[in-house]
């Protein structure tokens, strides 16, 4: 018997992934935990590995299409005995009817008349739909007849609940059965031929403009339905602090050899800066805080967010537990997320429950960037490139000098709503302290 390839739940909250690529094809051999096709669902991308030695017989479901959890999405023919077959698009087959008895004979039945099959949708709606709305509410619009463009979301970040169709189903009811109660009315007196007055007529559509037309992946609808949702949630203000770098500079030109031959790890600069923050933090509690309704929620812990940029988009893997790890442990915990997140190797609870978030716009040649909040957080530091400039240097005799410095500049995103300008000015003072002054070992 072949062994079917299920969508596997990644998560208690998930209840569908989208095949994004699959890396075998019908025929060729797989091993037992060889990735076999990559998903994308709405917290994380990922491979999935194939469940059994064999075959890949057959692909049920297609690349782009989005399925429930548990859904066969395809099979492996352990034997490698069975024929493959070619990739289709959908996941349920109907297996043809046994022929009658040959002594059985039964009357015709009568025949039903059939309604008008439904135009083909085009594939970018599709998409959108599938991303708007859940399997459930997919079912009753196909039984109904009923396009989900039609409908707007109340869900989050404009889904469509099972609620929302339900209703549109019930108002275009009550629509269709107002002329019949017109019909029962008397009729109104003919309008003269000259008084109707004509439609205006509309104005044609603007060509498109030239070039691809691609839909977006499942990654960038996401971070855009997260980006405009944060803007629409946080009151975002912007605080921008210079921080002379060159004590830590030297510094890690000093170890960063030693470094890696000691842990096998790199020594990188994203360390220092999530330790001077931690440090914050532990002062400022209010930026490591949460907004619920009308209340305040205090983190117990520090659960960093770092941004990592890959080929295909952004994501926010989530160190946690911060405050508990020495800056070894920083640096283990931030190289592995950044290797997971590349390689698509991330769970989903891997991304979950950051309480403040660093990004790092500076590893590409910024000067500094105002970032987006990072929901629910309350703040984001945004770390700009590391460059050479002149700055005036105070000497412990209060001479001044000019000197070429290492400088970097750190911006902070934060929610008006919960921290205060003067809160973030002496969060962000702290932080340039804890730099500018480092004084810890690195291991």
């Amino acid at each position: 018997m072949p062994t079917d390839i299920i969508m596997p739940q990644m998560g208690e909250s998930i209840v569908e992934g989208t095949i994004t690529k699959w890396l075998k094809k019908p025929g060729d051999k797989v091993q037992r935990d060889e990735p076999l096709f990559e998903i994308s669902t709405d917290k994380v991308d990922a491979e999935i590995p194939a469940p059994a030695s064999g075959v890949l017989q057959e692909i049920k479901v297609s690349e782009g299409t989005t399925v429930g959890v548990n859904t066969v999405v395809g099979t492996i023919s352990v034997d490698g005995e069975a024929a493959a077959k070619p990739a289709a698009g959908a996941t349920v087959k109907e297996k043809p009817a046994a022929p009658p008895a040959a002594e059985e004979k039964k009357e015709p039945a009568p025949v039903a008349e059939k309604p008008a099959p439904a135009q083909p949708q085009p594939a970018q709606e599709v998409a959108d739909e599938e991303a708007r709305s859940s399997p459930l509410v997919r079912k009753i619009a196909r039984e109904h007849g009923v396009s989900l463009s039609q409908i707007s979301g109340t869900g989050l970040g404009g889904r469509i609940t099972k609620q929302d169709i339900l209703s549109f189903i019930e108002n275009q009811s009550a629509v269709a059965a107002a002329p019949i109660a017109a019909a029962q009315q008397p009729s109104a007196p003919a309008v003269p031929p000259a008084q109707v007055s004509r439609p205006p007529v509309a104005p044609p559509l603007p060509a498109p403009y030239p070039g691809d037309l691609v839909p977006m992946s499942n990654m960038r609808k996401l971070i855009a339905k997260h980006m405009i949702e944060s803007r629409r949630t946080s009151a975002h203000v912007h605080c921008m602090y210079e921080v002379d770098f060159t004590r830590i500079v030297n510094l890690r030109a000093k170890h960063k050899n030693g470094f890696e031959q000691r842990h096998g790890v790199r020594l990188t600069f994203m360390p220092f800066f999530v330790r001077a923050a931690i440090i914050a933090l532990q002062q400022w509690p209010i930026v490591n805080a949460t907004i619920e309704g009308e209340n305040i929620r205090y983190h117990r812990y520090i659960n960093v967010g770092i941004a990592v940029a890959l080929d295909w988009g952004l994501i926010v893997p989530v160190l946690k537990n911060a405050g508990d790890l020495n800056f070894l442990g920083l640096q283990r915990g931030i190289t592995d997320l950044g290797d997971r997140a590349r390689h698509k190797k991330l769970k989903p609870e891997d991304v979950e429950g950051s309480t403040f978030t660093v990004t790092n716009p500076g590893q590409f040649g910024a000067v500094f960037g105002l970032p987006i909040i990072n929901q629910p957080n309350s703040a984001i530091m945004g770390v700009g490139g590391i460059t050479k400039m002149p700055l005036v240097v105070t000497d412990e005799d209060g001479n001044d000098s000019i000197a070429i410095r290492s400088v970097v500049h750190l911006t902070l995103g934060y929610d008006h709503r919960l921290i205060d300008g003067a809160v973030a000015d002496q969060f962000m003072a702290q932080v340039k302290k804890n730099l500018e002054s480092w004084n810890e070992e690195v291991g």
